[in-house]
This record gives structure tokens, C-alpha cells and sequence, in this order.
């Protein structure tokens, strides 16, 4: 006899599955329904569950790092799940209505491609699924949600290649927030297995669960002595699993005429776990069904290579791959065709694996006995790969199978497949890899092709099996005596290869859940920076470090210009940009032509630093100022520069702020001489026309095409002629040196052929 339970009992890691039924209900905007045919808002036995997480900022999209990711865990027992997903913006005039794209997944952060590049070869996704939000609020409910980790990501279109300066472009905040509404079931059934437990429907549904064991080959659901108010019809449905995103495999049963058998096989159920059943009636809401739900469960018997068994076996008494005899030995006794336990055959043979945690979403899985899997035609041959810890899907699943060279013939394949929850057993009749709830990714070995390889990204949070066994499908008597060894490589990795050479692998966080993501430059694109569809070449790449870098040689103008004119701190100041500017840039480029001199982060403080203090110097010392002046000034510009630069090293107006002031400082010294000498100051209109107006106009554009010219594409000339505009400005706005005397004048000639040189405007004195 049944009975009602709360509890779960068993693994409540929920299985990955495809898209189905009609119990999917979207519903874009607006409040719960209402409506008076939803059973469920008068139902006693239901309690409903609010979780939030803090809101994020969302950024437009140009890597997976822009999207904002959120993690939440939905109960067992779950019969409705609803998101509310609110929006809100700015109030300044650049807050412009944008779409917004949420994306959802179960078990695993959602696998998008907003921008339309190529995966990496051997790479599975599926089609993520998503909404897109045009207003303010949004809501999306799914009945019957998975128990376990749900993912959402939302972001704003792709981001434009402009680059815009921090603080002169107007911007604007879009901040989401998304909240979860669960409704859970108090009062559910428990359904033993061939346990007959009566059922009655009026007008609500009845929620039942039966627990599933691991390797359960299939699982049979079946409707007895069904009756409605004294007919023999059956207006009852079964909807059986839970629902998932992006795709979802739910089994729907509808029993209506008498007549038909009402039953429902699923062959590989997902193991050690807890299967729901709703069972509802379609006969209207007054209308009395009755009915007995009966489960029968088909076990499989696995054989396990343990540990003991490897230790048991030398080489010499493996399995026989060359001849496919099999010696009475404990690690290969009874794996024929007519092998019983019991009375029960082995339905695989299950081969322990070890998980060994690498570093942060990096695992690695081998065999026990560190030798290949042995492959043969009678029974599955299958690994399971742990990934429930909750912190394994933020990586990518990489799969490597090679064949021996000598054991497989022509006519012999080795099908493989890799499922999540459950292991696929059914090579004999099919090889689609679909098992109850999921479908399985399909490789396999031959003469012709001895390497198969599978990339999965970002997988679901479950235990995986892959699942290997000879076939001959021209000639099944060949398969008898076959058996082939499969060398397998395994294994969980943050980034595939590493992001390869023009890509970066970086470890994002979201509360306590990480997972990696590729942030690619060079113009090479993609989930794993594999896109070259508008990649520089190696020829480009050289180009544009060379016009980074040398064009900073421009700055030997101004450092020739003061050391003649006796601006030795300014030359000094000039020598230092143009030394770290170059180093920086070197270090800055993606690809193959990069040096680094120093540390990344430190080439760029000192390149951002000497830039600011080559503009501060400059204007000062076309104030004229008194030397201790103008020094005290240099100095504490200089510490107003580094202490801005360290809070916030891109804002615009921790530059321009100290350099404003420098303007100030220079044009109320020029009113002033003005005002002395009666006259405008500089006097002469040679150097208005021929030195200031020049400078100031490559000044003016060099600004102009750091503050809004510069993309992403012609960055690497416009950022070049940045470089030569403000090095040649600074040239042409440096002041004349002092008329009352010349510099390095020698005041003083010795016998001994030594001159002491006085020079007025610095007092420094030399030995020449």
C-alpha cells in the first residue's frame, strides 16, 4: 500500500533532459494567473517559497565575463516554478529603451553566443534557452522545474567597438534583478515498486514519486482499473519526470479509451534519485476518477571491477583482447552473453574510476588500473564520471578515445555514448544514445577513424556515464570473439586549451559558485578563442606593435627641444614617458609580438603616469613661473597624479582634473604679464603663429581622437597618432629660453685648461 510522504530519500540531483510536453507555460509579463481553472490556488497541500539574490548591473556583451550570472536551487517536490525578472534604469537622458536577453538553463550556467561565432571542433551545445525583455518586468513559469541548481544570465546587446573614456561619455545603469516563486508539494505519494496504490481525482492533481535505484534498465508505469463516475473510460494524464531548460524530455501518458493498454515503458531511468508522477484529471472538475497506479522496476545487474578484483588480476589474466577468450579469473569471470548472478544476467560492466581535483574547476578522470577499457560485444562496457559536486560545471568536459590499432577489424565498431543520470544500455537495438530523460552524445571507433573526441561545455551538474560496446552491423558473427582496448583520456578543464595563444582563460565569480570563461583579443572571437573569422594576422600583429612602439619616438623632440632650452626636469619627465609608453605597449599587444620588460599592471601605472605628468609639466612651464615655484608644483603634481592614477586609473577626470588646474595656473600668470606690461602675452606674433598655434591644434586633435575616435579595430593608428600629436605638441608649447643670459655660459676660464661654467637661469655649476 502506498503512503503519503514528505521527505525525499535519496540523491536529489535531477536529470538533464529535452524539450516535450505541453507543461512548459510562458507567460511574457503580468501577474499570477487567476484564472478559475488553476487547481492549484485553493489546494491545501501546497506551500509556495520566495527566493532572491541582490541585484547586478548589466553590461552590453562582448565575452561570456559581461553577462551577469545567478545561481539559485530549487526544492524537491517543486510542482510550479515562476520567475520574476524586473528591470530598472537610470533616470539621465542617455537611458535609452534596450533589449534585454535572459537566458535560463538547468544545471549548469547556460552556453550563449550572442555575437554568432564558431565553437572549437568536437564541441556539443545545445540551442540555449532565452527571452528577450522590451519592458520593464517579465515572468516565466515552468511546471514541474527539476529539483537542483537553475542557472539565469541576462545581458545587453553587444557592445559597440567604440572605446570610451571613463567620464566624458554619457552612461547609463541597467540593473536586474530576478526573483524565484516556488510552489512545493506538502502531501506526495510515495509509489513502491509493483505496490498497487489507488488513486482519486476530482479537481485537483495527485502528486506521487517513486524512488528510482541505480542501473534500473527500465522502469514500466501502468494505469489498472481506471473508472470515472461508473464508465470504463480513463480521462486521466500522467506527466512523469521533472521539466529542465534548455530542452526537456518529460513523459506524457494519456489514457482515454477503455480499450488500449495504459502504461508507459522508460528504458535507462535515472538512478538513485526520485522520479515525480502527477497524475490529473481530464474529465472536468466535478467528474470522480479512480484508478490503481502500479510500478515495475527492471534491475540491472552491473559488474564491478572493484578495486580488489584489479589487485586479483595480473596482466597475464586480463581479458585476452587478441583472442577474446575470457580465463576464469575475478576480473573477467562470467562476461558472456549467458553469465548469471542469481538468475539474473549482467546487463554492463562497470569499470571504478578516479577523480583526481586538479586545481579550480580542474578534474581529471582515469581507471583504477591506469590501462584501457576493454570493449566487447556482449555486455556495455561503462565509466562514471562524478560531476555532482555543484562545482564542477562551470569548466569544460573534454573526451579522448583511441582504439588499438590491431584489435579492431573493418567490419567491428565501437559505439560509444555519453549520458548524464543514467548509462545507455540499449547498443543491441539502437544507437540514438537516448536513455529516459536525456539525450546522449554519440561517438564511436572503426578502422577507418581509431579517434573520437567530445567537448562539452559547461555540463550539467550529475553523475556522467560513458557507456562503450562493439558492434557489427554487416556481419553480427564477427562480434563474438571481438574485443577492442579503448585508451580514454577524461577530463574537466576551466578553458579549452587554455584559451589557445590569443585568448585568456579567467576565473569569474559569481557569490560562492565559480566557473571560467575565454576573454580573446587579436580580433580572434569564440568560446575558446578558436573564431579567426576577423583574427590579425601575424603580419598585422607586427604592424600595429611597431606603430605603438615607435611612434613614442616622437617624444625626442620635446626631450631635444628642452635639454637646449634648458628644461632639464621636463626633458627628464619626456624620457620617462617615452621609455615606459613604448615598454607598455610592447607588453599591451595580443599574439605573438609581445615583450615584457616588467609586470603588465606596472608598465601600465608608469605609462599612465608619465603621460599625465608630461601634460602637467608642459602647461607649467609655459606659465613661466619662478624656478621654486614652478618645482614645488612639478612635485606635488606629480603625487596628485600617482594617488589618482591608483584609485581609478581610467577615469578621465583624474587626469584632466591636475591638468585643468595647470591651465588655470598658466593662463592667470599670462592675464597677469597682460595686465604689467600693457601689451598681450607672448609679445610676439611669430611665436602665436609659428609654436603656440600649431600646438595647441595638435593638442586639440589629439584630444579629440583619444575622447571619442578610437575603436576597438583603429586603435592601434589612432592611439599611434596620439602618441606623435602629444609628443609633437608638447615640442611646439615649450617657452623660449631665458634672454638675459645664455646657458652653460662660461663665466671663468683656468690655466689648467679647466673651465668653471655658471649657468644663470638653473645656478648650476660644472667642471668641463
Amino acid at each position: 500500500m502506498g503512503r503519503a510522504g514528505t521527505g525525499t530519500g535519496g540523491a536529489a540531483v535531477a536529470v538533464v533532459v529535452a524539450v516535450a510536453g505541453p507543461l512548459l507555460l510562458m507567460l511574457l509579463a503580468g501577474p499570477p494567473p487567476t484564472a478559475a481553472g488553476d487547481s492549484r490556488k485553493s489546494d491545501i497541500r501546497l506551500v509556495s517559497e520566495h527566493f532572491s539574490q541582490s541585484p547586478q548591473k548589466l553590461s552590453f556583451y562582448s565575452w561570456y565575463g559581461s553577462a551577469r550570472l545567478f545561481h539559485f536551487r530549487v526544492p524537491p517536490d517543486a510542482v510550479l516554478l515562476r520567475w520574476l525578472l524586473q528591470v530598472s534604469r537610470g533616470s539621465s537622458p542617455a537611458c535609452a529603451n534596450v533589449e534585454i536577453t535572459v537566458y535560463f538553463r538547468y544545471g549548469a550556467p547556460p552556453v550563449i553566443n550572442p555575437l554568432g561565432t564558431s565553437f572549437p571542433a568536437n564541441t556539443s551545445v545545445q540551442s540555449p534557452f532565452f527571452i528577450k525583455m522590451l519592458q520593464s518586468n517579465a515572468s516565466i513559469n515552468i511546471s514541474h522545474p527539476a529539483p537542483g541548481d537553475w542557472f539565469v544570465a541576462a545581458h545587453l546587446p553587444p557592445s559597440s567597438q567604440k572605446i570610451e573614456m571613463k567620464g566624458f561619455a554619457p552612461t547609463c545603469a541597467y540593473i536586474f534583478q530576478p526573483d524565484m516563486l516556488v510552489v512545493r508539494a506538502v502531501e506526495v505519494f510515495i509509489l513502491e515498486p509493483n505496490v498497487p496504490l489507488p488513486q482519486t481525482l476530482l479537481s485537483h492533481p495527485s502528486y506521487l514519486k517513486i524512488f528510482i535505484p541505480e542501473y534500473t534498465r527500465e522502469l514500466r508505469l501502468e494505469l489498472q482499473g481506471c473508472v470515472s463516475n461508473g464508465s470504463l473510460g480513463c480521462p486521466v494524464r500522467l506527466t512523469v519526470g521533472s521539466a529542465t531548460l534548455p530542452r526537456n524530455f518529460q513523459k506524457v501518458l494519456t489514457c482515454i479509451s477503455p480499450t488500449w493498454a495504459c502504461h508507459l515503458f522508460l528504458p535507462s531511468p535515472p538512478g538513485d534519485r526520485w522520479l515525480q508522477v502527477t497524475a490529473k484529471s481530464l474529465a472536468g472538475p466535478h467528474v470522480l476518477v479512480a484508478f490503481r497506479a502500479i510500478a515495475a522496476l527492471t534491475a540491472c545487474r552491473p559488474w564491478n571491477l572493484n578495486s580488489q578484483h584489479l589487485l586479483q588480476s595480473s596482466p597475464n589474466q586480463s581479458c585476452n583482447a587478441s583472442t577474446g577468450l575470457l580465463p576464469p579469473s575475478p576480473g573477467c569471470h562470467g562476461l558472456g552473453r549467458s553469465s548469471r548472478v542469481g538468475g539474473g544476467p549482467f546487463c554492463l560492466v562497470s569499470y571504478p574510476v578516479i577523480r583526481e581535483d586538479m586545481d579550480v574547476v580542474s578534474v581529471r578522470f582515469w581507471p583504477a588500473d591506469r590501462v584501457s577499457v576493454l570493449v566487447r560485444p556482449a555486455t556495455p562496457s561503462v565509466m562514471r564520471l562524478y560531476l555532482s559536486t555543484g562545482m564542477d560545471s562551470g569548466g569544460s568536459l573534454t573526451i579522448s578515445l583511441q582504439a588499438n590499432k590491431t584489435a579492431i577489424t573493418n567490419n567491428t565498431l565501437v559505439a560509444v555514448c555519453l549520458n548524464a543520470a543514467s548509462p545507455f544500455l540499449g547498443f543491441n537495438t539502437s544507437l540514438n544514445c537516448t536513455t529516459a530523460f536525456f539525450q546522449g552524445h554519440p561517438l564511436s571507433l572503426s578502422a577507418a577513424s581509431r579517434k573520437a573526441d567530445l567537448i562539452i561545455p559547461y555540463p550539467e551538474t550529475d553523475n556522467w556515464y560513458l557507456s562503450l560496446q562493439i558492434v557489427c552491423p554487416e556481419s553480427p558473427e564477427e562480434c563474438e570473439q571481438a574485443s577492442v582496448l579503448v585508451e580514454t583520456t577524461l577530463s574537466l578543464v576551466p578553458c579549452l586549451n587554455d584559451c589557445g595563444p590569443y585568448g585568456q582563460c579567467l576565473l569569474l565569480r559569481r557569490l560562492s559558485y565559480l566557473y571560467a570563461g575565454c576573454s580573446c583579443k587579436a580580433g580572434w572571437r569564440g568560446w575558446s578563442c578558436t573564431d579567426n573569422s576577423t583574427a590579425q594576422t601575424v603580419a598585422q600583429q607586427r604592424v600595429a606593435t611597431l606603430l605603438l612602439t615607435l611612434s613614442n619616438l616622437m617624444f625626442l623632440a620635446p626631450i631635444a627641444v628642452s635639454v637646449h632650452r634648458s628644461f632639464l626636469v621636463e626633458a627628464s619627465v619626456y624620457a620617462y614617458t617615452m621609455f615606459f609608453s613604448t615598454f607598455y605597449h610592447a607588453c599591451d599587444q595580443p599574439g605573438e609580438a609581445v615583450l615584457c620588460i616588467l609586470g603588465y599592471d606596472t608598465l601600465q601605472y608608469c605609462d599612465f603616469l608619465g603621460s599625465g605628468v608630461s601634460i602637467w609639466v608642459t602647461i607649467l612651464c609655459m606659465a613661466r613661473l619662478k624656478a621654486a615655484q614652478k618645482h614645488v608644483l612639478f612635485l606635488l603634481g606629480t603625487l596628485i597624479f600617482a594617488m589618482s592614477l591608483q584609485l581609478d586609473r581610467r577615469g578621465a577626470w583624474n587626469m584632466m582634473g591636475p591638468c585643468l588646474f595647470a591651465f588655470v595656473v598658466m593662463v592667470t600668470m599670462w592675464v597677469y604679464r597682460c595686465g604689467r606690461r600693457r601689451r598681450c602675452y607672448p609679445t610676439s606674433w611669430q611665436r602665436w603663429v609659428f609654436y603656440l598655434l600649431p600646438g595647441i591644434s595638435m593638442a586639440a586633435v589629439a584630444v579629440a581622437i583619444y575622447t571619442s575616435m578610437m575603436t576597438s579595430d583603429n586603435y592601434y593608428y589612432t592611439h599611434s597618432i596620439w602618441h606623435m600629436l602629444l609628443a609633437g605638441s608638447a615640442a611646439f608649447l615649450l617657452p623660449p629660453r631665458e634672454q638675459h643670459a645664455k646657458p652653460w655660459a662660461c663665466s671663468q676660464k683656468l690655466t689648467c685648461h679647466y673651465q668653471i661654467c655658471k649657468n644663470h637661469q638653473e645656478d648650476l655649476y660644472t667642471v668641463t
